[in-house]
C-alpha cells in the first residue's frame, strides 16, 4: 500500500461541503483502523474516494458518470435528460466525429464512428494505415445523449474528448494502445469479431481496472468468472433495479471510478494519457463556455466514471488553463460509419462473449420495468418507437440534483431482492435452452429444464447472490444439458449467448454510405440483388442477352481485386489478357463485407480511381519487385485497360528490373512477360516501347547474372531454368532489337555449377546453344548411371533435366530416355531408396513441368500392356542404313543426262538461278550439253546436292565414264531430285 499512498492525491473538500460525507468518512476511517491495525495507506486511499466523490458532485457542471454499454447508465441517462432538459451536452469523444453522427439515424445500430487515414504525414509510416473507431449501441448512455441532443430543438451537442490525430500522437508504439485493451482470454472469435480490423478503438465510458492484481482480487472474491460477470452481478444489478435515485446512481459511479482511478500503477504511460485526456476535455468545456456564454447549469457532462473522479488543476470549470493543446499533423483524416457488432465490442475492448448482448437483453428488461422512455433518432432504422409512458419521479429525483445528501451510505447497506418476475424470467429461459438444444441436436427433455432452473438457483446461492444472473444460468445449462458431446455445429454456452440476443451486426443506411459505395451499388443495381443484406448471394450474368451486365462484370472484378476474400467470389468465367467470359457466375457478400467497401471510400470517389491508386502504390513501393511492377501492368491492362497506366507502370517495371541484384523474381516475370507479350502480340498492331526495351534490358540482364546465379546456392534450380527460359524464348526478339548472342553463349560458358540439378540444366543449355549434342547428353547420362558414386545423386540431376524443359522444351523425349534407363537399369536394392526422393523431388521442383514430361511418355510407350513386352524404346532402336549408290550400270547418270538435255530452257533457268552464266561448254566427248553444264561446276553441283539434302561423298567414278554421268554417279538422290523437278517443266 506504500507504494499507492506515494502517488495518491487526496484533493481537499470542496469548500462549505465538508459535512456532506461525515459519517461515511467516519465509517471508513474506523473500519481501516481495525483492519490495518492503525492509521496507514488504506486509510488515505479510502477517505480519498470519499474526497472524490464529494469534489465531482459540487461540480457546477453536471458530471454524468457513465459505463460504456451498460444498461444501468443508459437508463439513468435517459431519466435525467428528461428531467434536467440541458441545453448542451458534452461528450467524451473525438471532437472531429462530430459531423457524422448526425447520419446515425441511417443506420441500424450497432455501427462504430471511424476515423480512417491511408497516408499519413507526421507518424511513421509503418502505422499507416491508422484507423479509430468508437462503437455505439442502443443500450449506451452515450447514445440517449445523442439522440437527445440532435432530436432536441436549441440542444447543442458538443465533442470534447482529443481528436483522432491526437489518438496517435499520444501513443507509444512497442506498447499497447492507449485505449485498446487486451483481448480476453475467455472472448471466442466470432463471425462479427473482425469488422473493427486492426483498428484502435476508443471506449467511450471506459471503466475497468487498470492492472491484474486489483481484477483478480474482485473475481475471486467475487465468486465470479470474468470482469463482465463481476459488473454485470455488482453494479449493474443494483443500479438498475429500479430504486435507484439518479444522486445515488451519480455517487456509486463515482466512488467506482475513484477507487480504479487510485488503485492503478501510478507511473504508467496510461494514466499520463488519461490525465492528458481529461486536461483536454475540461480545456474544450471551459473554452465552450466562454465562447457561448452558456450557463454551466444547464450543461451536461458525460464521461465515463474513470475520468469523471478526476483530480487534475485543470479539473471544473473553475480549473486551471495550463494545459497547451497540440497542433495535429498533416495527416489527412477521412471520417464514415462502419458496421458493428456485439462481438466485435467485445472482441476488441476485451469483453467476456456474449456480454454485450446479455446486456442489450437487460437493457429491454429495464425499460419494462421501470418504464423510462428512451431515446431514439427519428427514423433511425432497426428500433420501433417506444410506446411506453413515462416513468413517474422517483423519491428525491423531481428536484435538480444538488449533491449535499449521502446517498452512497444507504445504498452500501441496501440487501438485494429476489422478486417473482426474476423466477418467471428464470423459468422461461429454462425453457427456452431446452428448446434451442433439441433443435441442435441434444437429447434434452422437461426434466432438464427443471434442472437447468433449480441448479441456476443452487449456483447464485453458492456465489452468494440473491437472484441467478445469466452468466449462472449458462453455467447450468451447460452442466445440464451438454454432457460430455457436442452433437451440433453450437455448444450450450453459444446456445445461450443466442437465446439472449445473439451477436447482431448493424448496418449503414445507403445514404450514410461515401459516394463509392453508392456508385458501387448503383452500378450494381442491374443484378437486381439486396446487396446490403448480410449473407452471401448468387449472381448470374448472361452478357449475350443482356450486354448492360458487362458493365456490372467489370466492377465485380475490380471489387474481387480491392475488397477481402469473399466479397466477390466468381464461379463460372474468368478474366485473362485478351479473354472475356459471355457467361459468370458470383457469389456476392458485399453486405457482409460493408466495412470494407465503406473503407475503400475514404481512397477515392470511384473504384476505378482506388485501383489505380493501388497499383501505383503498389509498383513504386520501396520493396517492390519487377515481378510486381509487371503484375500491376497486367491489372491495369486487365481491369482498368488502360494504356496509358500500362506504358507508365511498364517503364517503371524496366528501372526496376536494372537494379536487381538477385534472380527470386525470375520464373514470375518469366510467366507475365510472356503472357503480356502474348496480349500485345494478338490485339496491337506493334509493340508497346516499353516492351520491347524491357526485353533487350533483361536479355542483358540475365545474361549478365547468369554465372552468379549458377554458382549461387541461395538460387534455386527453377529461378535458373526460369532465366534460361527468358534468354532462349525472347531471343529471338531481342536479337533483332540489337542484342548479341555471342554474350549468351559467353555466360553459358562462364557457368560452373556445383549443384547436380544445376550441372544438369547447365548441359541442357549447351544443348540448345549447339555446343553439346544430344550423343553426348545421353552418353553423359549413360556415364551417371554407371558411377555408384553418383546415383543416389541421379534425382536431382533428373530435378534439373525437368526443369530444363522450361528454356529447352525439345528435350522432352532425352530426359523420358533418363528416366526410363534408371527404372531398366538400376537394381531394386538401389532403384527402390531414392524412388520416393525422386517422386517428391519432381512434385515439389518442378510440379508444373511434368504435365509435359508425361505427355511425352505416353507418346512413346505403349498404349496396351500386351505390347511393352514386345516393345523395343527408340532410343535402342539400331539407325536406318544409308541409301545405296546408284552406279552408272543402272541407268541413273544416263537418264540424268537424258533429262538434263531434253529440258535445255529449265536447265538454263537453273543455271541462272546457281548464278552460272557461262553458257553451254561442251566438251570433246559424247556426254550432252546439260551434263557439260554440270561438270563444268562441281561446286554448283554440290550447293545443289546440298540443298536438296544430298549430302553424300564424292565416288570415284570408273576411268572411262564420261564426266557428266560421272557427275550425276556421284549424286543419284540429286539427280532423282531434279528429274521429279524438272519433269514439270
Amino acid at each position: 500500500m506504500s507504494g499507492a499512498q506515494e502517488n495518491t492525491v487526496v484533493a481537499a473538500p470542496a469548500q462549505g461541503g465538508g459535512g456532506t460525507f461525515d459519517a461515511l468518512r467516519g465509517q471508513l476511517q474506523q473500519a481501516a483502523a481495525e483492519f490495518a491495525g492503525g492509521p496507514d495507506a488504506l486509510e488515505g486511499i479510502l477517505l480519498g474516494l470519499v474526497d472524490d466523490v464529494d469534489r465531482a458532485i459540487r461540480e457546477p457542471l453536471e458530471i454524468f458518470p457513465v459505463c460504456h454499454h451498460s444498461p444501468a447508465s443508459a437508463t439513468a441517462m435517459a431519466r435525467r435528460l428528461r428531467e434536467k432538459q440541458p441545453k448542451a451536452v458534452y461528450l467524451e469523444l473525438c471532437e472531429d466525429m462530430a459531423p457524422l453522427l448526425t447520419e446515425l439515424r441511417n443506420c441500424r445500430l450497432p455501427v462504430a464512428v471511424q476515423a480512417f487515414a491511408g497516408d499519413v504525414d507526421g507518424f511513421p509510416q509503418d502505422w499507416a494505415p491508422l484507423s479509430v473507431v468508437a462503437p455505439l449501441t442502443e443500450a449506451s448512455a452515450e447514445y440517449q445523449a445523442i439522440a437527445y441532443a440532435l432530436d432536441t430543438p436549441g440542444v447543442e451537442l458538443v465533442l470534447v474528448d482529443r481528436s483522432a490525430d491526437h489518438v496517435f500522437q499520444w501513443d507509444t508504439r512497442g506498447e499497447q494502445a492507449p485505449d485498446a485493451p487486451a483481448h480476453s482470454a475467455d472472448a471466442p472469435v466470432e463471425e462479427g469479431a473482425g469488422l473493427h480490423g486492426e483498428a484502435v478503438g476508443v471506449e467511450i465510458g471506459d471503466l475497468r481496472p487498470r492492472f491484474a492484481e486489483l481484477e483478480e482480487h474482485l473475481l475471486r472474491h467475487g465468486k465470479v468468472r470474468h470482469w463482465s460477470e463481476w459488473w454485470h452481478q455488482y453494479v449493474e444489478v443494483p443500479l438498475g433495479d429500479g430504486r435507484c435515485d439518479h444522486d445515488t446512481y451519480r455517487q456509486v459511479m463515482f466512488l467506482v471510478g475513484s477507487l480504479f482511478r487510485r488503485l492503478a500503477p501510478g507511473d504508467s504511460t496510461r494514466v499520463r494519457v488519461d490525465e492528458d485526456r481529461e486536461r483536454y476535455m475540461w480545456t474544450r468545456m471551459r473554452e465552450h463556455l466562454r465562447a457561448t456564454g452558456t450557463d454551466p447549469a444547464d450543461c451536461l457532462y458525460v464521461c465515463g466514471a474513470f475520468h469523471a473522479a478526476s483530480r487534475v488543476e485543470e479539473f471544473g470549470v473553475r480549473g486551471a488553463d495550463t494545459f497547451t493543446i497540440s497542433p495535429r499533423t498533416g495527416t489527412t483524416w477521412q471520417y464514415g460509419l462502419i458496421p458493428s457488432s456485439h462481438a466485435a465490442i467485445e472482441a476488441q475492448f476485451g469483453l467476456a462473449a456474449g456480454s454485450v448482448s446479455i446486456a442489450a437483453t437487460e437493457w429491454a428488461k429495464s425499460l419494462r420495468r421501470t418504464r423510462v422512455r428512451p431515446y431514439r433518432l427519428a427514423g433511425q432504422a432497426g428500433t420501433k418507437k417506444s410506446t411506453a409512458k413515462a416513468a413517474a419521479p422517483l423519491p428525491g429525483a423531481s428536484a435538480p440534483a444538488t449533491g449535499s445528501a449521502d446517498r452512497l451510505s444507504g445504498f452500501l447497506r441496501r440487501p438485494p431482492v429476489l422478486d417473482a418476475l426474476d423466477e418467471a424470467e428464470l423459468l422461461g429461459w429454462s425453457v427456452d435452452i431446452v428448446r434451442a438444444a433439441r433443435r441442435n441436436g441434444y437429447l434434452a427433455s422437461t426434466a432438464d429444464a427443471i434442472a437447468v432452473f433449480e441448479t441456476s438457483i443452487l449456483l447464485a446461492g453458492m456465489r452468494d447472490r440473491a437472484k441467478p444472473t445469466p452468466y449462472d444460468f449458462q453455467d447450468a445449462a451447460v452442466t445440464c444439458i451438454e454432457k460430455d458431446a457436442v452433437p451440433g455445429r453450437r455448444d450450450v454456452r453459444r446456445l445461450v449467448e443466442i437465446m439472449m440476443g445473439g451477436d447482431r451486426i448493424g448496418q449503414v443506411g445507403y445514404d450514410a454510405l461515401p459516394p463509392l459505395a453508392r456508385d458501387v451499388h448503383d452500378r450494381l443495381a442491374p443484378l437486381g440483388l439486396k446487396l446490403q443484406q448480410r449473407g452471401v448471394q448468387r449472381a448470374l450474368l448472361d452478357m449475350a442477352s443482356r450486354p448492360e451486365l458487362r458493365a456490372c462484370s467489370d466492377v465485380l472484378w475490380m471489387l474481387r481485386r480491392l475488397m477481402p476474400h469473399g466479397a466477390a467470389r466468381p464461379i463460372m468465367g474468368e478474366r485473362r489478357l485478351g479473354e472475356r467470359s459471355i457467361q459468370e457466375s458470383w457469389d456476392l457478400a458485399i453486405g457482409t463485407h460493408q466495412r470494407a467497401l465503406i473503407e475503400l471510400g475514404y481512397e477515392g470517389v470511384s473504384i476505378e480511381q482506388v485501383l489505380e491508386q493501388r497499383l501505383r502504390r503498389e509498383a513504386y513501393a520501396p520493396q517492390a519487385t519487377t515481378a510486381t511492377v509487371l503484375a500491376a501492368v497486367e491489372d491495369a491492362t486487365l481491369y482498368l485497360r488502360s494504356r496509358r497506366l500500362a506504358d507508365e507502370l511498364g517503364t517503371h517495371a524496366l528501372k526496376v528490373l536494372a537494379t536487381e541484384r538477385s534472380v527470386d523474381g525470375a520464373p514470375e516475370v518469366l510467366r507475365r512477360v510472356r503472357a503480356l507479350l502474348a496480349y500485345y502480340r494478338t490485339s496491337e498492331p506493334v509493340l508497346p516501347a516499353w516492351i520491347e526495351s524491357f526485353v533487350k534490358t533483361g536479355y542483358a540482364h540475365y545474361c549478365t547474372l547468369l554465372p552468379t546465379a549458377f554458382r549461387d546456392e541461395e538460387a534455386t534450380v527453377g529461378q535458373v531454368a526460369a532465366m534460361l527460359g527468358f534468354l532462349f524464348s525472347m531471343e529471338g526478339l531481342a536479337l533483332s532489337l540489337g542484342c548479341d548472342r555471342a554474350q549468351l553463349e559467353l555466360s553459358v560458358g562462364q557457368s560452373h555449377p556445383e549443384e547436380p540439378a544445376k550441372t544438369a540444366l547447365l548441359w541442357a543449355a549447351r544443348v540448345q546453344l549447339g555446343t553439346l549434342s544430344r550423343e553426348e547428353l545421353r552418353s553423359r547420362c549413360s556415364g551417371l548411371l554407371d558411377n555408384p558414386l553418383v546415383v543416389p545423386a541421379y534425382p536431382r540431376y533428373l530435378s534439373g533435366f525437368v526443369h530444363a524443359l522450361e528454356p529447352v522444351p525439345g528435350l522432352a523425349d532425352v530426359v523420358v530416355e533418363a528416366v526410363s534407363n534408371a527404372f531398366g537399369r538400376l537394381p531394386d536394392a538401389v532403384l527402390l531408396p531414392w524412388l520416393p526422393l525422386l517422386i517428391t523431388t519432381l512434385r515439389s521442383g518442378a510440379g508444373d513441368l511434368a504435365p509435359l514430361l508425361i505427355r511425352e511418355a505416353g507418346r512413346v510407350f505403349p498404349g496396351r500392356l500386351a505390347a511393352l513386352d514386345a516393345w523395343i524404346p527408340p532410343w535402342r532402336t539400331p539407325p536406318a542404313p544409308p541409301a545405296g549408290r546408284r552406279t552408272d550400270s543402272e541407268g541413273g547418270g544416263r537418264r540424268g543426262a537424258a533429262l538434263l538435255t531434253a529440258h535445255p530452257a529449265t536447265c538454263d533457268a537453273v543455271a541462272g538461278l546457281l548464278g552460272c552464266d557461262e553458257g553451254w561448254a561442251v566438251s570433246g566427248g559424247p556426254a550432252a550439253p546439260g551434263v557439260a553444264l554440270l561438270s563444268a561446276h562441281p561446286a554448283t553441283c554440290d550447293a545443289v546436292a546440298g540443298l536438296l539434302g544430298c549430302d553424300g561423298a564424292w565416288a570415284t567414278a570408273d576411268a572411262g565414264a564420261p564426266g557428266g554421268a560421272v557427275l550425276v554417279a556421284r549424286h543419284p538422290s540429286t539427280a532423282r531430285t531434279l528429274e521429279s523437278l524438272l519433269s514439270g517443266g
